[in-house]
């Protein structure tokens, strides 16, 4: 199986559809309940339904999955049955093989019921007809890219006695979204250098992205999130909640974690913790929605998709 333990739940909704072909006869059969056999379209109903909630015991990379919704429904025509399956969830990942799944069972149980009354029977063209959900969804396109500065907050990794790392898995995480990495800085744990390269690189530098790893923590010298306190002009709990949620769902440890979040003009400064795999974490819990803010603070509003969006 492939591995989402990384991915956070989304809406997932999908649709798929199959058709049962026969003679007009059989079709009039189905319609009225006149096969012997019994009610073919609600025992198929059934049958789609049981299998769309197994659809991992027999499709080898699929994940169990907490189904929310699963129907199927039918439009009768002289000689074919259109046979649909939608399906919903709220996890990590889709539900189209259990929309198809459900309209494979479906279709079976209505040939089984049928095939002792004609061998005059199709069935087949299953195919998705629509999916939504997961980070796709969620992804705004600008004309330029969202430029950015990763700062690295450390007194041993600024005096060479660590090598960074947190500061590497941002930076190469950002260079695969709508996102310019422009300055990567290493700095001490010491206010004054904290407090005037940020203002720099967001005032003088026009910065649209400040992101800080280190120094978020209980220790004497864990400042960042302080600094960064007195630099916004608004709180962005939000982001802060996503960060803490998606890191408590993986280590208890995740709490003890002080990340802020906030605006400067129209700038995001974004606290993260110093190690490589909360920052990893963190950037899983951001992605693809931190980008989403951007429209909003230009005064766009909440629109979003494939629309291009600029600054106002």
């Amino acid at each position: 199986m492939i591995d989402v333990s990384h991915k956070f739940n989304t809406l997932r909704y999908a649709k798929a559809e199959g058709v049962y072909k026969s003679t007009p006869d059989i079709i009039e059969k189905i319609k009225n309940k006149r096969v012997p056999k019994g009610d073919v379209l609600e025992i198929a109903r059934g049958a789609g339904i049981s299998a769309a909630k197994r659809t991992s015991d027999w499709i080898v990379f699929c994940h169990p999955i907490p189904m929310d919704y699963i129907n199927l429904s039918y439009e009768i025509g002289e000689t074919e049955i259109v046979v649909s399956a939608e399906a919903k969830t709220v996890w990590k990942t889709g539900v189209e093989m259990e929309a198809m799944t459900a309209v494979s069972a479906a279709l079976l149980n209505m040939y089984d019921m049928t095939k002792p009354l004609t061998d005059d029977i199709t069935i087949g063209e299953i195919k998705l007809v629509k999916k939504k959900g997961g980070k796709s969804d969620f992804k705004d396109k600008f004309e330029k890219n969202i430029t950015a500065a990763v700062l690295v907050i450390s007194d041993s990794t600024f005096e060479g006695k660590r090598e960074d790392k947190s500061g590497k898995v941002i930076k190469e995480f950002l260079d695969k979204q709508l996102v310019d990495v422009k300055v990567y800085d290493i700095l001490p744990d010491s206010k004054e250098k904290i407090t005037s390269r940020i203002k720099a690189l967001v005032d003088d530098e026009n910065i649209q992205l400040v992101i800080t790893t280190g120094g978020t923590g209980l220790g004497p010298k864990d400042i960042t999130p302080d600094v960064t306190a007195e630099l916004i002009d608004k709180r962005i709990p939000g982001i802060e909640e996503a960060i803490r949620k998606h890191g408590k769902d993986r280590t208890p440890f995740a709490m003890l974690s002080r990340e802020l979040a906030g605006l400067r003009g129209k700038s995001i400064i974004i606290n993260l913790p110093g190690s490589s795999r909360g920052v990893k974490e963190s950037m899983d819990a951001l992605f693809p929605g931190l980008l989403h803010g951007f429209p909003m603070i230009w005064g766009g509003g909440h629109e979003h998709g494939n629309k291009k969006t600029k600054e106002q």
